[in-house]
Protein backbone atom coordinates (compact mmCIF):
# COMPACT_ATOMS: atom_id res chain seq x y z
CA UNK A 1 0.00 0.00 0.00
CA UNK A 2 1.26 3.53 -1.03
CA UNK A 3 1.37 5.90 1.83
CA UNK A 4 1.44 9.58 1.81
CA UNK A 5 4.66 11.68 2.90
CA UNK A 6 5.97 15.13 3.80
CA UNK A 7 7.99 15.12 0.67
CA UNK A 8 5.43 13.43 -1.30
CA UNK A 9 3.00 16.21 -0.30
CA UNK A 10 5.63 18.74 -0.70
CA UNK A 11 6.20 17.95 -4.79
CA UNK A 12 2.31 17.35 -5.32
CA UNK A 13 2.16 20.90 -3.66
CA UNK A 14 4.75 22.29 -5.93
CA UNK A 15 3.21 20.78 -9.38
CA UNK A 16 -0.49 22.09 -8.76
CA UNK A 17 0.03 25.69 -7.12
CA UNK A 18 3.65 26.22 -7.67
CA UNK A 19 5.50 28.11 -4.40
CA UNK A 20 4.95 31.26 -2.97
CA UNK A 21 8.27 32.97 -2.98
CA UNK A 22 8.25 33.76 0.31
CA UNK A 23 8.02 30.53 1.32
CA UNK A 24 10.55 27.43 1.83
CA UNK A 25 9.06 24.77 1.50
CA UNK A 26 11.81 22.28 1.90
CA UNK A 27 11.84 23.12 6.12
CA UNK A 28 9.85 21.48 8.18
CA UNK A 29 6.21 22.51 7.04
CA UNK A 30 3.92 19.55 8.47
CA UNK A 31 2.23 21.63 11.19
CA UNK A 32 2.36 24.98 9.36
CA UNK A 33 -0.99 26.23 8.35
CA UNK A 34 -1.60 26.14 4.34
CA UNK A 35 -2.49 29.76 4.63
CA UNK A 36 1.13 30.10 6.03
CA UNK A 37 2.34 28.57 2.98
CA UNK A 38 0.72 30.81 0.61
CA UNK A 39 -1.96 27.63 -0.43
CA UNK A 40 -5.52 28.98 -0.40
CA UNK A 41 -8.83 26.28 -0.73
CA UNK A 42 -8.03 26.51 -4.56
CA UNK A 43 -4.91 25.25 -4.41
CA UNK A 44 -6.08 22.88 -1.85
CA UNK A 45 -8.92 21.64 -4.01
CA UNK A 46 -6.28 21.28 -7.11
CA UNK A 47 -3.92 19.59 -4.75
CA UNK A 48 -6.52 17.26 -3.37
CA UNK A 49 -7.50 16.07 -6.83
CA UNK A 50 -4.36 14.82 -7.08
CA UNK A 51 -4.06 13.45 -4.00
CA UNK A 52 -7.18 11.41 -5.16
CA UNK A 53 -6.20 10.24 -8.55
CA UNK A 54 -2.63 9.06 -6.88
CA UNK A 55 -4.19 7.42 -3.61
CA UNK A 56 -7.05 5.97 -4.61
CA UNK A 57 -9.07 7.69 -2.29
CA UNK A 58 -12.19 10.14 -2.15
CA UNK A 59 -11.90 13.25 -0.60
CA UNK A 60 -14.79 15.81 0.26
CA UNK A 61 -13.88 19.53 -0.21
CA UNK A 62 -14.76 19.90 3.75
CA UNK A 63 -12.56 17.58 4.85
CA UNK A 64 -9.70 18.86 2.47
CA UNK A 65 -10.22 23.04 3.56
CA UNK A 66 -10.76 21.77 6.97
CA UNK A 67 -7.53 20.31 7.08
CA UNK A 68 -4.99 22.80 8.06
CA UNK A 69 -1.47 21.79 8.12
CA UNK A 70 -0.08 19.07 5.62
CA UNK A 71 0.90 16.93 8.50
CA UNK A 72 -3.40 16.74 8.90
CA UNK A 73 -3.78 16.40 5.32
CA UNK A 74 -0.81 13.70 5.10
CA UNK A 75 -2.66 11.36 7.54
CA UNK A 76 -6.63 11.81 6.21
CA UNK A 77 -5.41 10.05 3.07
CA UNK A 78 -3.40 7.94 4.69
CA UNK A 79 -6.16 6.93 6.97
CA UNK A 80 -9.03 6.92 4.32
CA UNK A 81 -6.19 4.55 1.59
CA UNK A 82 -5.68 1.96 4.17
CA UNK A 83 -9.30 1.95 4.70
CA UNK A 84 -10.30 1.73 1.06
CA UNK A 85 -7.53 -1.29 0.41
CA UNK A 86 -9.09 -3.74 3.22
CA UNK A 87 -11.57 -6.05 2.61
Amino acid sequence: MKSLTLDGLRKIMRDCAGENESTDLNVDIGDVCFMDLGYDSLALLETASRLEREFDVTLDDDSVTEDETPNALIQLVNARSRASSQP
